[in-house]
């Protein structure tokens, strides 16, 4: 299916389920004057964060969608609990990765470096601290690549988290290699072939074992990692990997899907390990997308269906924040980003705390007070 593009609260966004490249957009100029570089909101946990980067390579697959490479070559940021609180910031991405999303977003009137300058909260390449710490995958949506869920991950890895953020290879605008080549969204070019989603998340499940199976031996600080609490989260079609992966390896012991339509086939048996629909309105039960309906009946373990009031697709991204420093006003949704970005970072957290460290959230278990943006399913919300 094609998606509709709608400029909302910070870049050109997918405004429907989970994938396909967006039909581009007539250029947009700015609404309003840029604000300037953007500032990412400050972690809220008691960690110091740091942040480094990993580059991995399966040989013992050659690349989906380049048919000139016979390996997977993957990027993967790690985001984790550092000792020290000074030092260089972390860049949010590279000069080119931001012109290549202006052009992408068809963004007109500001710098090509624009995104480049945003400003992050990690320290590069901090020495981490902490033991036994739970490991979270992220996987960002189609076209985007994983810098666009960088609050988020500072933010749990502020929390006592290391967060493991993969970039799928040529299925963003921007995937900057260690030899300084930048892998473009060849992917692009398959969407609307039979079976797209499918192949996708079958996919991005191989890239999670394959970033588990490696994670040991590549990174130092591996050793600070409970292999036996391992999470998955994802935005779109990342987050219909997360339950892909759920269903193909079984180290991933629980998963939140963040508004994506999901695609991988639940055993009829059902699927007994924790699972978290977080989404906008488009996945209100009986909503245009069933396939959460479907596969709701198929989950039988711990289980929530989370709706949040005036969210947007883009809405559980950085895209929301990043809108001031491309003088862009939002065209729908009524979140402010961010309200999204405190929601979206709270009911995650909330989730893996009862799941990967065994502190009850209550949160979770009905409508609060404090964020009564977000409803509850099937239960308190339905089609508005």
């Amino acid at each position: 299916m094609r998606h509709l593009l709608a400029v909302a609260a910070g870049l050109v966004v997918l405004a429907a389920s989970a994938c396909s490249a967006p039909t581009p957009p007539r250029s947009a100029a700015p609404s309003a004057p840029p604000t300037g570089p953007a500032t990412l909101p400050a972690p809220t946990g008691a960690h110091p964060v740091g942040t480094t980067a990993l580059y991995l390579k399966d040989t013992s697959r050659p690349d989906p969608w380049n048919l000139d490479v016979d390996a997977r070559e993957l990027k993967v940021t790690l985001w984790y609990p550092a000792k020290q609180r000074d030092g260089q910031r972390a860049p949010y991405m590279t000069p080119k990765e931001s012109e290549l999303a202006m052009r992408r977003y068809r963004i007109a009137g500001v710098p090509d470096d624009t995104l480049s300058k945003t400003r992050t909260n990690a320290i590069k390449d901090a020495e981490p601290t902490g033991r036994k710490l739970p490991l979270v995958v992220l996987s960002p949506g189609f076209t985007n690549p994983m810098s666009t869920l960088t609050s988020l991950a500072e933010d749990l890895a502020s929390r006592g988290y290391v967060v493991a953020g993969i970039d799928h290879t040529y299925e963003s605008y921007a995937t900057t290699l260690p030899d300084g080549r930048v892998a473009e969204c060849l992917a692009c070019d398959s969407d609307t072939d039979p079976g797209f989603g499918t192949g996708v998340v079958n996919g991005r499940a191989a890239d999670v074992s394959f970033v588990l199976d490696q994670l040991p031996s590549k990174w130092d600080g591996s050793d600070r990692i409970d292999r036996s609490r391992i999470a998955m989260a994802g935005q779109s079609i990342g987050g219909a990997s997360a339950m892909a992966a759920m269903v193909k390896d079984s180290r991933v012991r629980a998963g939140i899907d963040m508004d994506g339509t999901t695609y991988a086939r639940i055993p009829k048996s059902g699927f007994s390990r924790p699972f978290m629909f977080l989404g906008s309105a488009q996945h209100v039960p009986g909503g245009r997308d069933n396939s959460w309906d479907r596969d709701w009946k198929l989950l039988t373990g711990w289980k929530r269906w989370l709706v949040l009031t005036g969210a947007e697709h883009q809405y559980f991204t950085d895209g929301p924040l990043l809108a001031g420093a491309l003088g862009i006003t939002p065209a729908y949704g009524v979140l402010p980003a961010a309200r999204a970005a405190e929601l979206t970072r709270t009911y995650v957290a909330a989730f893996l705390d009862q799941h990967l460290k065994s502190q009850p959230q209550p949160l979770l278990d009905k409508p609060s007070s404090r964020y009564p943006e977000v409803k509850i399913c099937p239960a308190t919300c339905g089609q508005s």
